[in-house]
């Protein structure tokens, strides 16, 4: 059953997105996510935790569209963005509408280099040329390593910096939500530690709503202002992030004690 920790705010702010009893099905038999529902309040960084396999990446899948292109549909429930039902709307046009998804395992293309990497995503949103250097130029300002890098081939890059390239480029396409899927995964501490405090400044700063999904709960719930922890394709609890991370709940769901 999905628990509540007492205190957990509904938030002032109007939800950006809002996913109501969601069910997926891959091959029109195998129940991926069951009854997921969660709320990202309009400038706000909401952590999607759980272990490998709860259905975090599905989750954000059905959220960006993605899903249909791995043969999975939402079979029940609704995507509401901005107030508005976007379950059936294409992935392509999400991004237009300012969803986009960082993918799980840092995509970026392999030949190309950091630069022509980042202006891809300016690319998906047919910027004006003038539209799309400021964009750029933002991009570095947040991330002034990749500047140094910017005529390298992205494969040539390390995971760190193949993992801001994936954010940048899609900082590339002015987006309204952020999903991220596992940005710490692999990474040093030390540049995680980074790319979340980039994440920070950017909510801080720029209002930008993040959707993360994590399995690195301190990291997560250090920069989330709540969280939601999923179990086998379930919401199992939910709670402001500072009681997930003070509560005895988040731990037993982690260990099996649930």
């Amino acid at each position: 059953m999905n628990q509540v920790i007492s205190g957990l705010s509904t938030g002032v702010a109007e939800p950006l997105l809002q996913v109501d009893d969601v069910e997926v099905i891959y091959d029109g038999a195998i129940l991926a996510v069951s009854g997921v529902s969660l709320t990202v309040p309009k400038g706000g960084i909401v952590a999607l935790l759980g272990a490998n396999g709860a259905g975090k990446s599905t989750t954000l899948k059905a959220i960006s569209g993605l899903i249909r292109a791995e043969r999975a549909k939402i079979s029940r429930g609704q995507v509401r963005f901005g107030g508005v039902d976007c379950a059936a709307v294409a992935s392509h046009r999400l991004v237009h509408q300012g969803i986009v998804h960082v993918l799980e395992g840092r995509h970026v293309f392999s030949h190309l280099t950091v630069e022509d990497n980042l202006r891809s995503g300016g690319f998906v949103r047919g910027l004006s040329r003038r539209k799309l250097e400021q964009n750029l130029e933002r991009v570095y300002d947040w991330f002034p390593r990749l500047k140094t890098k910017r005529k390298t081939q992205a494969g040539f890059t390390s995971g760190g910096e193949q993992q801001m390239i994936a954010i940048g480029r899609a900082l590339m396409t002015q987006p309204t939500l952020v999903l991220l899927d596992e940005p710490s995964m692999g990474l040093a501490p030390m540049i995680v530690q980074e790319i979340f405090e980039i994440v920070a400044q950017l909510n801080a700063k720029e209002g930008a709503s993040f959707l993360i999904a994590e399995q690195n709960i301190a990291v997560a719930l250090k920069y989330a202002h709540q969280g939601y922890v999923m179990d086998t394709g379930r919401v199992v609890l939910q709670g402001s992030a500072s009681e997930l991370l003070e509560g005895s709940h988040l731990q037993d769901v982690y260990l099996g004690r649930k």
